[in-house]
């Protein structure tokens, strides 16, 4: 083996999982208003990567809100699963920054669904620029199942979180 293999084989860059990094969890995912979506292109299996508007409440969970017509929601009719990143990068150099990944399954909420004016008023407190298009039929609202979490809290500080981790951010 080389020497670069064998420093890889001998170190784990992920920490265990701790309250301090539960807390950064919750920071990222209540200071989020835009994520990058990732998701699966059926025609070929080539990964998507979007920005849409999020939001996260105790009441509602995480979700976004998009567009019938974009690729994104298109993919995620026919594929489910899809990632969200959230944390914005600042000064310097944006890898120094917190940042995390959100796994999970998501479906387009039908526009009559009970809860739709919760999530409605949720997004609207958190980006009241989309009082233009929100209630545009072809707008809908897709809540995040989350199954796990990729944190990267900054060099040297990654995390994996479980479900049972990233139980607050169910709505």
């Amino acid at each position: 083996m080389n020497k670069e293999s064998d420093l890889t084989d001998k170190i784990n860059p992920v920490r265990e999982t701790d309250e301090e990094a539960i807390t950064l969890a919750r920071e990222l995912i209540g200071e989020a208003k835009y994520a990058s979506l990732g998701v699966i292109e059926p025609e070929t299996g080539v990964p998507l990567v979007s920005r849409v508007a999020a939001v996260w409440t105790n009441e509602t969970g995480l979700f976004f809100c998009a567009s019938d017509l974009s690729v994104h929601s298109k993919c995620l009719l026919k594929h489910e699963t899809c990632s969200l990143m959230l944390g914005e990068p600042g000064k310097g150099d944006g890898l120094a920054y917190a940042r995390m990944t959100v796994i999970g399954t998501t479906s387009r909420l039908p526009n009559a669904a009970e809860n739709r004016p919760i999530l409605r008023e949720a997004f609207l407190a958190r980006h009241p620029k989309a009082e233009l298009y929100i209630d545009f039929a072809d707008f809908g609202f897709y809540p995040i199942a989350v199954e796990r979490s990729l944190l990267n809290g900054g060099f040297g500080k990654a995390y994996h979180l479980n479900s049972s981790d990233l139980a607050f951010i169910g709505g």
